[in-house]
């Protein structure tokens, strides 16, 4: 995410003076002050640039800084610095890289890009990109990283720490909060926090200061929100990822967690908005177009629009309900509103219930139990006071009273809905949210006029001969 100071956008008080420096040529000027400014801001200013400056700037950073740059650049803001750039550079780029954040660009390069950047790199990246490329979407493979340190157990606390630092200085490794232990097989036996790895005296051996992992290492193919949650749950800055053989094939830092937690949730707001998602990825109005808005819109919003017709079909078909009682139309924005709003609270309340934890199939009855309790007591308070306002306004008790039980009744079918969706929906393996949002309000729509009129013809006198 991009580095804001004051809410202020940091490339932006520099942009002048980039420009500035490009059109005078005055280039070591320049590769000075981009030094002062952070890579993450450069990263998130780079669009402002034109295609010429882009390269040019990226030419001046330093090779750590350009890599740390390049990482957190978009995928197509990626592909043009390597196709523009020199050999050279583009391997050095690429052979460098992070080796989770180098795998996320690979997996969205065509396949003739990639055999040429193949061809650039070391034998031993390569090995390591195809390998993480051959993970599943999704998974904790997907995740992970192979940059780790392994310590033996047999070592000192002080060997550990010059591995460490070898591996430092080598640029192995990006970000350590651990360190973990293996045997001659690889075969995960153990952790060590950094922290916990400094303060201890340095002859003492490894084996007795290493901690246990049984409860945070994760199988390469677990499911990358079970991952999230643990995370959450152990307040982890990184864990260990094994194979089906307790291999430590790689790790996970927060840093990919955070990103993976924000793409989820921007997943969810835009599928319970029913917009296109496309792997979570931000609507941005800087980057956006109408043509691109209305791709990631319209699908649903006709889908909607063709279920939404059956609300029409349901007023012709009571029409003479409507003609005979005329206030009954005055109440219908009224009962379908609150009963869209009930689905939506309680199908919002499901959906984040499945992705914290907190509902499981385990735990489904209670929470059924519990929101049907508190369904009947919703839809009694509100039924309620829809059958004082309706009473107030028509001053008709059957017309009050049509009203009010109404209004309970759609309370209850749309808590039942919002439960039930999201239930269906998991349970067949969607997304919670797939079903959720206006789906449950379009249901709420239709069904609620039906039991609309079928109380009003079943309490107003006018109307009993028409049921």
């Amino acid at each position: 995410m991009p580095v804001q100071t004051n809410n202020i956008n940091v490339f932006a008080l520099f942009l002048p003076e980039i420009k500035e420096f490009l059109k005078e040529k005055k280039f070591q000027e320049l590769k000075e002050l981009l030094k002062k400014i952070h890579s993450m801001d450069l990263s998130e200013g780079f669009k402002n640039l034109t295609s010429q400056e882009q390269v040019l700037v990226f030419k001046l950073l330093s090779t750590k800084k350009a890599i740390e740059v390049f990482e957190n650049l978009k995928i197509d803001e990626q592909s043009f610095l390597l196709n523009n750039l020199g050999n050279k550079e583009v391997s050095q780029i690429l052979n460098e890289m992070a080796a989770d954040e180098r795998a996320r660009l690979f997996k969205d390069l065509p396949e003739r890009v990639i055999k040429k950047f193949f061809g650039l790199m070391k034998k031993e990246e390569v090995d390591d990109v195809k390998k993480l490329m051959s993970f599943k979407e999704g998974t904790a493979g997907s995740l992970m990283t192979t940059d780790f340190v392994e310590l033996k157990k047999e070592m000192s606390a002080r060997r550990a720490i010059l591995k460490i630092q070898e591996h430092q200085r080598a640029g192995q490794i990006r970000n350590i909060y651990s360190a973990y232990v293996t045997d001659d097989e690889h075969k995960l036996l153990g952790g060590i926090g950094l922290q916990m790895l400094l303060s201890a005296p340095p002859d003492m051996l490894i084996r007795d200061i290493m901690g246990s992992v049984e409860l945070i290492k994760v199988n390469v193919d677990l499911d990358d929100e079970e991952v999230a949650k643990l995370f959450t749950k152990y307040d982890l800055s990184d864990l260990p990822v094994i194979n089906g053989d307790n291999r430590l094939v790689g790790i996970i830092t927060v840093d990919d967690i955070v990103d993976l937690i924000h793409k989820e949730a921007t997943k969810d707001i835009y599928e319970i908005g029913k917009m296109s998602v496309r792997k979570g990825e931000e609507i941005s109005y800087a980057a956006s177009n109408v043509v691109s808005l209305v791709k990631r819109r319209a699908g649903w919003l006709i889908f909607l629009l063709i279920f939404d017709f059956l609300t029409g079909t349901v007023l012709k078909t009571f029409e003479h309900a409507l003609g005979s009682v005329v206030a009954l139309a005055f109440f219908i924005p009224m009962l379908l509103d609150t009963g869209g709003n009930a689905g939506a609270q309680t199908s919002i309340t499901i959906i984040r219930g499945f992705a914290t934890g907190d509902v499981t199939f385990k735990n489904i009855w209670r929470v059924v139990k519990m929101e049907f309790f508190a369904a009947l007591f919703m839809g009694f308070i509100v039924g309620f006071v829809a059958l004082l306002r309706a009473f107030f306004l028509q001053h008709d008790l059957l017309l009050a009273l049509v009203v009010g039980l109404t209004m309970g009744l759609i309370v209850l079918l749309a808590i039942a809905t919002g439960i039930f969706l999201p239930v269906i929906s998991k349970r067949v393996g969607l997304d919670p949210a797939v079903l959720a949002g206006p789906i449950t309000t379009s249901i709420v729509d239709v069904i609620g006029l039906i039991i609309y009129f079928k109380v009003a013809q079943f309490i107003l006198p006018m109307l009993k001969g028409h049921i």
